[in-house]
């Protein structure tokens, strides 16, 4: 049992490491930079220099505490758009790529149901999710403690664990994409290219008549923002994105079970 699971797992590892380093050397970065940006530097007046639409959709208002820095310099745009656009792609991938380089029919050839196949790949980019997670969680902890401006601790982990549900949604919508697409390229620039799409809809259309629009975009039940400068933590939100998580999954595998594998 889980021997998919098991295999991509250890393939994903180290790719996995190389990206907590990676995204753990730009908090740490964004982290060195604080004091000098939020002492010597008059945040709030230049902020009032951008467009209030520009503002308030990137809530930039919220740039001149180390909770709003972090949060829109790091958790916004490294986390929500540049990880999860990652778990979408690497997801995209999964299937797909066994088709297109014939390794699927190898797999297919063991006593197990595609189902299963699909389940496990989606299993397998727990690893990416918890390793990145818990890296970057501990350099932001001990970072902004070094340079004394020290983040609430519960809001920091509550900032990691709700963006679980959020990564979750995007390996989801990456398996539908792997199932659903001809290729492998197409697979992944599906996924992306919605993931991206959705995060432009989010931005562009917030504060307006149409934010109706943006209840499709999975970014709206995940803010970090308001999760590290008010506290909130959108517990029915995360609860969303576990529920179409789900969905896409168990879609990604019946929509498996009925395709031909060429």
């Amino acid at each position: 049992m889980l021997e998919t699971a098991r295999y991509d797992a250890e393939r994903r590892l180290s790719g996995s490491v190389v990206l907590a380093l990676g995204l753990s050397a730009y908090a740490a970065l964004m982290i060195l930079m604080a004091p000098s940006l939020l002492g010597d530097i008059d945040l709030a007046a230049l902020v009032e220099q951008y467009p209030p639409q520009l503002v308030e959709a990137f809530n930039l208002e919220l740039i001149g505490t180390i909770e709003g820095y972090l949060a829109l310099e790091l958790y916004q745009f490294a986390w929500v758009l540049g990880l999860g656009a990652y778990l979408a792609y690497s997801a995209a991938g999964s299937v797909a790529g066994d088709v297109d380089d014939g390794r699927m029919d190898t797999i297919l050839a063991a006593p197990v149901s595609r189902g299963q196949v699909v389940v496990e790949k989606f299993l397998s980019l727990l690893v990416p999710v918890v390793v990145v997670n818990v890296v970057v969680l501990a350099v932001v902890a001990l970072g902004t403690s070094l340079v004394d401006y020290p983040v609430p601790a519960a809001d920091l982990v509550a900032v990691h664990a709700l963006s679980i549900p959020y990564l979750l949604f995007c390996g989801g919508l990456g398996m539908l994409a792997s199932v659903v697409a001809p290729r492998r390229f197409v697979a992944e620039g599906v996924a992306v290219g919605l993931l991206v799409g959705t995060f432009l809809l989010d931005s562009v259309t917030a504060g307006t008549d149409l934010d109706w629009l943006s209840a499709v975009a999975p970014m709206r039940y995940y803010d970090p923002v308001a999760i590290l400068t008010a506290s909130e933590y959108d517990l029915v939100g995360a609860v969303v994105l576990l529920g179409v998580a789900v969905a896409l999954l168990a879609a990604s595998g019946v929509w498996f079970r009925r395709v031909d594998v060429r």
